[in-house]
């Protein structure tokens, strides 16, 4: 057996599955989520609709790249929505149709390291916990960059030791981040590619939650947006990661791409060649047209205001939060210890959160994840403020 899996940790909802062993929940309230940032508003009516009217089309083999039709719609979606000029992006070489961005940012490490040059994967902490597997299985060691508060939940990237800039050979940065919803700004993004250039490292940007923002006219930059600022049309040592999970509510579809530099994503799609992880050609036609639509997918942001208006409002009295940059995630601080916190009110009001702890590693300034739990707004309206209210009474029962 690979040793490496002996490094894996337990994924946070197994230790939250241990934590509450034995927690009984009040019977007369009904269970209410906030743990699962799994999209819950509907899917696309079309887009299903498109993907029944190929289903017929699973009689064959995808290939590893994907037409050239959902590359130029990838493409194209970039263009438009990080203001990249017309051509840089090449379809037969800058972008590549993944089965999600959980898959394609595990696989990527894989493909990227070299495990005979000690090398370290940076990430920040709180973290996807997909980065921290993808470096330990790929024969590299992590990395923790903590975001704090204090630097606006963004890694201080000018703390990070020069010996250590010179081992990474991968960087993994969340932007917008999970859990915390804080997100890069263009002068950030900038600096990194300068120390990429410097020291020589890939930056894999993980955009997941790109198109969940609360300001129409302020959507967050990219990594490639920040590449075509500096003139880099050839988008070296970069790399981004995006979803339709939460973009389109997708999640099952499974359907994501990288884009970006096109010497990395030839050696990317030679490892993914002989992975076996083609999409669909249903799910192909569908990602096509998801896509191509921005209608839906601003409804669905509109959606999302008004469930952080509603919790914001009803939990502002009794805790401090504030609406993240992006994202659907409340990152909220406890009044005590996140675990003791989280199966109390599980315990009391049958709600369900993830303790930040979990989503976070222990280092030498110690856990940043520590007395905090991640809210997930994906559910209804409704259950929302439902869950909102329980969880203020908790608060206020303490």
């Amino acid at each position: 057996m690979n040793p490496n899996l002996d490094k894996l940790q337990p994924y946070p909802f197994a230790r939250i599955a241990r934590l509450l062993e034995g927690a009984v929940a009040p019977s007369q309230l009904k269970a209410i989520s906030f743990a699962m940032g799994e999209p819950k508003h509907a899917p696309p009516t079309f887009v299903l609709d498109t993907l029944t009217r190929h289903l017929g089309e699973l009689s064959l083999y995808p290939n590893s790249k994907g037409t050239t039709a959902l590359r130029q719609a990838i493409c194209q979606w970039l263009e438009r929505r990080f203001a990249l000029p017309t051509g840089w992006l090449d379809p037969e070489r800058h972008a590549l149709p993944v089965n999600g961005t959980r898959e394609a940012l595990f696989a990527f490490a894989q493909a990227v390291i070299d495990s005979s040059q000690q090398p370290l994967v940076l990430s920040p902490n709180p973290f996807y916990q997909i980065y921290e597997g993808a470096a330990l299985l790929a024969g590299a060691e992590p990395y923790f960059l903590n975001t704090i508060e204090a630097n606006n939940f963004i890694p201080d990237f000018d703390a990070v030791p020069a010996d250590v800039w010179q081992r990474c050979q991968l960087l993994y940065i969340c932007s917008p981040g999970n859990p915390t919803g804080a997100v890069m700004s263009l002068a950030d993004l900038k600096k990194l590619i300068q120390l990429a250039d410097q020291h020589d490292f890939i930056i894999a940007s993980d955009e997941c939650y790109s198109e969940l923002y609360p300001d129409e006219s302020n959507p967050p930059p990219g990594l490639l947006q920040a590449c075509a600022e500096l003139g880099r049309r050839d988008f070296k040592r970069c790399v981004v990661f995006h979803s339709l999970s939460k973009r389109s509510n997708l999640p099952g579809l499974r359907s994501g791409f990288v884009a970006g530099d096109g010497d990395v994503l030839a050696k990317f799609l030679l490892y993914r060649t002989y992975h076996g992880c083609a999409m669909s050609m249903p799910s192909q036609h569908a990602s096509i047209v998801a896509w191509n639509d921005e209608e839906h997918v601003v409804a669905n942001r509109r959606m999302y205001r008004e469930k952080f208006a509603a919790a914001i409002e009803i939990l502002a009295p009794v805790l401090d939060v504030k609406q993240p940059d992006a994202s659907f995630y409340l990152w909220v601080k406890t009044p005590i210890g996140d675990e003791t916190f989280t199966r109390g009110l599980f315990e009391n009001q049958h709600l369900s959160v993830v303790p930040g702890s979990y989503l976070a590693r222990d280092t030498a300034t110690g856990n940043p994840g520590r007395d905090h739990v991640r809210l997930a707004l994906v559910s209804t309206l409704e259950e929302c403020v439902a869950g909102a209210q329980r969880l203020r009474r908790f608060v206020e029962s303490l």
